[in-house]
């Protein structure tokens, strides 16, 4: 005669991370952190049921702190989903964030962001980083980015008429912010005499510096074009391979102010 398995009994409650601790009294005190994380409307199915986990991911991550980094790897599906969608292509994401910025889809502030947890999503793959590499705060912030960028994403198109410039001049707002916010930031000390991939980084932050500000001057001849696009490439290699936070958002600022920069140089798709 077969015995039966025994009952189980009744199971556990779940019990507080403690590395969450700080964020929330209690579990319904992780309501705050995500409240404002409304999705959007006009969404597929797809996106909606990735931001929507992505969202419940960092309320849970009350019990499983590293539920806060996967919550950001998660959302990147809907916003990679999406930025294909828009833009009619099949790039990898960075590509994907880059084009859409160059595109006026995205501002270049909310681009460094998404781009933050773009490279912290390679990094987990690469395993340079662990699923605890963010606490819940951190990972709201980023999911936020994808959420705002989502909303705007699927906004219609401008017209002709509300994108035009007084006297057709190129518009330089943006770059100007992000050549104050650069100006501001301090290069980050442990990188002064480093290179990646044969890159010295104090040069290549200086270059394009020098490149921005000339543009922002009255614009970049063809030499300083081509020298911004070979400044780009470079930031391209060395960009992934950073992995301390804040020289990692100090060269992706850099690269994003480079592409803003050099947008308007670039030839409109045939």
């Amino acid at each position: 005669m077969t015995t039966p398995p025994p009952v189980p009994g009744p199971l556990s409650t779940p019990m507080p991370d403690p590395r969450s601790g700080g964020i929330a009294l209690d579990y319904g005190g992780m309501h705050a952190l995500v409240s404002d994380l409304v999705l959007p409307r006009g969404a597929s199915m797809h996106v909606m049921s990735a931001m929507e986990t992505a969202r419940e991911l960092i309320r849970h991550s009350f019990y499983r702190y590293e539920f806060a980094t996967v919550a950001v790897t998660h959302s990147l599906l809907a916003l990679e989903h999406v930025l294909a969608e828009r833009l009619g292509a099949s790039d990898p994401l960075h590509a994907l964030i880059r084009r859409a910025t160059d595109a006026g889809l995205v501002p270049a502030a909310l681009a460094a962001e998404l781009d933050r947890g773009r490279l912290l999503s390679d990094r987990l793959t690469r395993g340079a980083v662990s699923s605890a590499a963010l606490g819940p705060a951190r990972a709201a912030v980023m999911v936020r980015a994808v959420f705002d960028a989502v909303d705007l994403l699927l906004r219609p198109l401008p017209t002709a008429e509300t994108t035009a410039t007084a006297g057709g001049a190129r518009p330089v707002g943006g770059l100007a912010r992000l050549w104050e916010e650069h100006r501001r930031a301090l290069f980050p000390e442990g990188f002064r005499g480093v290179g990646f991939d044969g890159v010295d980084l104090v040069l290549l932050d200086a270059d394009v510096a020098g490149l921005v500000r000339g543009e922002l001057d009255g614009g970049l001849d063809d030499g300083g074009i081509a020298s911004l696009w070979g400044r780009i490439a470079d930031l391209d290699k060395v960009v992934p391979l950073i992995n301390e936070e804040y020289g990692a958002s100090y060269f992706t600022r850099l690269r994003t102010m480079a592409q803003v920069a050099v947008a308007p140089h670039t030839p409109a798709a045939i």
